[in-house]
């Protein structure tokens, strides 16, 4: 289920959660109100009861006087006063006082008039119309041994608390706006979460979609500074890393196809040249002994070229399967770079340089491939003398240095351009040659590649400096045993 279906069915479940809520509430405030309406009379007698408190007292305290005139009249002037109509009657109906003097002396039907009981008085209440009257036991005494007669209060409604007479009570009104304001509030959230969190989702995801298209220059932005922010952010470098792998592969895939081409023509030319001479040969050009020997050196230096190519290819091939072969063994470092470093000087004089050999090769045992390690020191040279011209000086040098054997290259050439730097051990990369070697083989872009691969394989390590027009230096260090 996707997110904007979930959000919608939830909204729409707690919605009608509240709609049940309220529907449920409805009766019992209704019932609530039906009950204030009908019997809900107790609070209304005791406010009736301290209203007619004082005309009561009178009454109990003073029944011996009930016949003196004055004191009918002043309890007749309290009731106004209090704003309530007083009945007064014997156990047996008779009306001995009342507000209204002409009522005085009638009889009434007590067993009408009082029905049921109460709690809080032996007469229950009687309403009728607009007021409200309540029969009140009249004792002989304070001790409230002896009944002798009721009173009969009357009060207007209106001099009561309306309090329970509210249509709808207070708490369910208030219950009822709390559920509309949680209503907003769940409805706000949707229109939140579909605005902030579902579109740009799906927003993503269509730049998602564009890049599995490969189109991967149309930026992902997105304004707020929060988490779906950050979810963009991180989206967008994701795209641009792609774009630079997608790039680099095609570049790399490029590459791959101008070396298999490369590699193919310069194969053909020392071919063509060994079947040439080797025709030559069977067929008795060479008239002597000599010119034998000339062509037979012409053949060598084309069957290394050869062999040198095929073994460029082949460590390309096993380096894209990561399994360049080094075989290690223990060995003494001066006798095996003594070995490997005698043939260069005559090479780099041979090209018009000066060679600058080491002092001194430190002799510690060191776990290596000496053909492998040969081919490491062989590409740095070579791709020295690509960088400089006669005149120019080589430099290689031997040290120890913190339990390690270290070897310097060095040349005063003309330097690494600095935007080359960043891919100068990268596979295919082919810096430019200095002018004057120009008849030195350009190779294939995979000899410092091949390097890294065979000293990182040594667990050992290999950088360079340089300085465009002063030369370029680089440091090999070894683990010793």
């Amino acid at each position: 289920m996707s997110l904007n279906a979930w959000s919608k069915r939830w909204l729409i479940g707690a919605l009608l959660t509240l709609l049940l809520l309220a529907a449920c509430s409805l009766p019992l405030a209704l019932k609530t109100n039906s009950l204030n309406e009908a019997g809900g009379t107790e609070p209304y007698v005791k406010q009736l009861r301290l209203l007619a408190n004082p005309l009561l007292l009178e009454l109990e305290n003073r029944q011996h006087q009930l016949k003196n005139p004055a004191f009918r009249e002043k309890l007749r002037s309290l009731a106004r006063e209090i704003g309530i109509t007083l009945t007064y009657a014997a156990l047996d109906g008779e009306i001995l006082l009342d507000s209204n003097p002409s009522a005085e002396g009638k009889h009434l039907n007590l067993r009408t008039l009082l029905y049921g009981e109460s709690d809080d008085f032996p007469l229950l209440p009687t309403n009728e119309g607009n007021s409200f009257t309540v029969a009140f036991p009249v004792m002989d005494d304070p001790s409230g041994i002896r009944q002798v007669g009721h009173a009969l209060i009357s009060v207007p409604v209106s001099l009561l608390s309306s309090a329970h007479s509210a249509p709808i009570p207070y708490t369910f009104m208030l219950s009822g706006v709390f559920i509309l304001l949680l209503a907003m509030m769940l409805i706000i959230m949707r229109i939140k979460v579909k605005k902030r969190l579902i579109s740009p989702i799906r927003e993503l995801r269509q730049h998602a979609e564009s890049i599995l298209k490969g189109n991967y220059a149309e930026q992902v932005r997105y304004s707020r500074p929060d988490e779906i922010g950050d979810l963009y952010a991180m989206f967008d470098l994701m795209r641009t890393e792609i774009e630079h792998l997608h790039h680099r592969r095609n570049r790399q895939e490029q590459a791959q196809k101008e070396l298999i081409t490369n590699i193919s023509h310069d194969l053909r030319t020392p071919i063509t040249t060994l079947k040439t001479y080797i025709e030559a040969i069977m067929d008795g050009i060479s008239p002597d002994h000599d010119t034998l020997m000339e062509y037979m050196q012409v053949m060598r230096t084309n069957a290394d070229k050869t062999a040198s190519l095929v073994e460029d290819l082949l460590l390309h091939a096993l380096q894209e399967l990561g399994h360049i072969s080094v075989e290690k063994r223990e060995t003494y470092s001066r006798p095996v770079f003594e070995a490997m470093l005698a043939p260069i000087g005559h090479m780099v004089h041979l090209k018009g340089l000066h060679y600058e050999g080491p002092a001194r090769i430190p002799n510690v045992l060191i776990r290596m491939d000496p053909t492998r390690m040969e081919q490491v020191i062989s590409n740095i040279v070579a791709n020295a003398l690509k960088h400089t011209e006669a005149g120019d000086t080589l430099r290689i040098s031997t040290e120890l240095e913190s339990g390690r054997f270290i070897i310097a290259i060095e040349d005063t050439g003309k330097g690494i351009r600095p935007q080359d730097m960043p891919f100068v051990f990268e596979r295919y990369f082919k810096g430019q040659a200095s002018p004057a070697a120009g008849h030195v083989h350009e190779g294939t872009g995979l000899g410092l590649s091949i390097c890294k691969n065979i000293i990182e394989a040594h667990d050992g390590h290999i950088s360079f400096s340089s300085q465009e027009g002063k030369g370029t230096r680089f440091r090999i260090d070894l683990p010793i045993v």
